[in-house]
């Protein structure tokens, strides 16, 4: 049975205190040992945290008490190592970085569309679907037919709306991400663009593999996750991916299998734009993690993913 449950959880909500909720927040985590990070802004709260079974039972009710949020809602999955490094509670400007603050989930969003009515909506020929996430998410896994919009980061999505979408021509759009988060922000800010019908996934790509079985699923690929796991298939079974060191993209076996990687130093994605100097100190770094962990000593090991659905 696996040791770790792994809770991620948002709320758009007004919280002018904000920064005066991090310290008992951090204690109650830090009292449950638990690992990961919580994002707190005037606009919300963001996380995905993870403990054992027994800690998270008792995590969650204070989570909702401390924040004065009895309604988060939050998805579970499991894993058989802990997937954080360490506990993190932070005071930000928005728990997810659009960059505009006048794009307000709390005063409008799109229209939530269950998991069990995801495959209809987006197999509507009349219906654009696009994935909101970032380039190296979509490279790993995506819906069938939805459009790239090739951003670095979730600050780029309102140029790529401007630039290239047209309320005029794109009636219907449907929109998804991976837990949810930033389609309440994308679906905002389209609807204040003058986008007239706005779909978005409810749960995001993890409650749809969660709950769609692969025979009737039309995702494809793998489905990026913000911590040690790095990414997750149908079932939220945990899919054969790993972090490149240099660039931090998500590696599959045909990646690995590329002339241009090294493990612990480069992949295809980064190879070529690495000095020499660069991955020699990798190289060195990666040799002092392999003797820690022949050693049985724990080591910090390299850099990780280790955030949430933020950007």
């Amino acid at each position: 049975m696996p040791t770790y449950e792994i809770a991620a959880f948002y709320r758009f909500a007004r919280l002018p205190g904000f920064a005066d909720l991090r310290e008992p927040l951090a204690k109650l985590a830090c009292s449950l040992g638990l690992k990961g990070i919580i994002l707190l802004a005037s606009e919300g709260i963001n996380g995905t945290v993870a403990g054992t079974p027994e800690a998270m039972a008792r995590f969650h009710p204070r989570l909702r008490e401390i924040a004065g949020l009895p309604d988060i809602e939050h998805k579970t999955s499991f894993a058989e190592e802990m997937p954080f490094l360490r506990m993190k509670v932070r005071l930000k400007e928005e728990i997810v970085t659009i960059g505009d603050k006048s794009v307000d989930p709390l005063e409008r969003v799109g229209t939530y569309v269950e998991p069990r009515d995801w495959n209809a909506l987006i197999s509507d020929p009349d219906v654009l679907v696009i994935d909101t996430r970032n380039d190296f998410e979509v490279r790993i896994g995506s819906f069938k037919g939805a459009i790239d919009p090739k951003t670095e980061n979730f600050g780029d999505f309102p140029a790529y709306v401007r630039d290239r979408l047209d309320p005029a021509r794109h009636k219907k759009v449907a929109m998804f991400c991976t837990g949810g988060i930033r389609c309440e922000k994308a679906t905002s800010l389209m609807l204040r663009e003058g986008f007239e019908e706005v779909y978005h996934l409810k749960g995001g790509v993890l409650r749809y593999l969660e709950e769609i079985p692969a025979a009737e699923s039309l995702w494809q690929g793998a489905c990026f996750v913000f911590d040690k796991r790095v990414a997750v298939g149908h079932g939220l079974t945990v899919e054969d991916f790993s972090l490149c060191h240099g660039c931090l993209s998500p590696l599959g076996p045909q990646d690995r299998q590329s002339p241009d990687y090294e493990e612990g130093v480069s992949c295809p994605y980064c190879a070529t734009t690495l000095s020499e100097a660069q991955k020699a100190s990798s190289r060195e770094r990666h040799r002092q993690e392999t003797l820690a962990r022949r050693r049985g000593q724990s080591h910090l090991g390299p850099r990780m993913a280790e955030a949430i659905e933020e950007n």
